[in-house]
């Protein structure tokens, strides 16, 4: 189920032994565009930290309650390796936090490494393959937060169409599925989608997200709005307007080889 990262926004984290805070943003790796974590604000329980979950740890998404299980203990967290709150996610703790955890590291050659999707089994006691030293050299990976692009201006090949309002969030997969895009300075009211596929290059330091589209194309493409649901029909019609192919071709093609 695709959800917006605004909607989690709030939502409450119950660990294996109780509320642990609620979901404050993601970070994102500019790769494969997935959640590599989720921060939790804990309040006064951990003060002077960022506090962040990895999918691996996540459970069900209950949309009515409003919460995300996290298949943790309170010890565990307040035990893992710590990241001042002001300090972007590095390689050495990422592996310090991996290492604490017993999870395979992500990335390198599919979203979730040896695989296209996060795989359950293993997780947690090293059965599934560590990532190797090639690994690391074939991908040098930046991780984004969610609240920081939001914002980011959307450039077409032949100019500005909008700014990124939002997130889908598949929450399954906890890839971003689509950036939400908000066109009103162009086409007042109207709301679009992006697939991360798209998007020929970001620019961090211009905040921009450059898209190999015709602003004409993404203007008559299918309108998102609050009451659109996202089903496949939608998503293969989105898709074919911009005569590309969907993302669920290539994962399942990858999950077919990876086996």
């Amino acid at each position: 189920m695709l959800v917006k990262a605004s909607t989690l926004k709030g939502y409450k984290l119950q660990s294996r032994d109780g509320e642990i805070g609620k979901v404050k943003e993601f970070y994102f790796d500019d790769r494969h565009w997935a959640v590599r974590y989720l921060v939790a604000d804990t309040g006064n329980w951990i003060s002077g930290r960022q506090v962040l979950i990895s999918p691996y740890a996540l459970g069900a998404v209950n949309n009515e309650a409003q919460n995300i299980t996290v298949d943790l203990t309170k010890q565990q967290i307040e035990d893992s390796p710590s990241l001042e709150s002001d300090k972007p996610v590095s390689r050495q703790f990422e592996e310090a936090y991996y290492g604490y955890y017993g999870w395979p590291m992500y990335g390198v050659p599919h979203m979730w490494g040896p695989y296209p999707y996060i795989v359950g089994d293993g997780v947690g006691n090293g059965t599934l393959r560590r990532e190797s030293n090639q690994d690391k050299k074939a991908w040098d990976h930046h991780l984004r937060s969610t609240h920081d692009v939001t914002g980011h201006a959307i450039q077409a090949t032949d100019g500005e169409v909008g700014h990124v309002e939002d997130f889908l969030i598949d929450n399954k997969t906890w890839a971003i599925r689509y950036l939400i895009v908000d066109t009103r300075n162009w086409w007042p009211g109207k709301k679009v989608l992006v697939s991360p596929h798209w998007i020929e290059r970001v620019s961090w330091g211009e905040a921009k997200v450059f898209v190999n589209l015709r602003r004409e194309t993404i203007k008559q493409g299918p309108e998102y709005t609050k009451e659109s649901l996202i089903t496949r029909d939608y998503e293969t019609g989105l898709h074919r307007h911009y005569n590309r192919q969907g993302y669920w071709v290539d994962e399942l093609a990858a999950g077919k080889h990876s086996h």
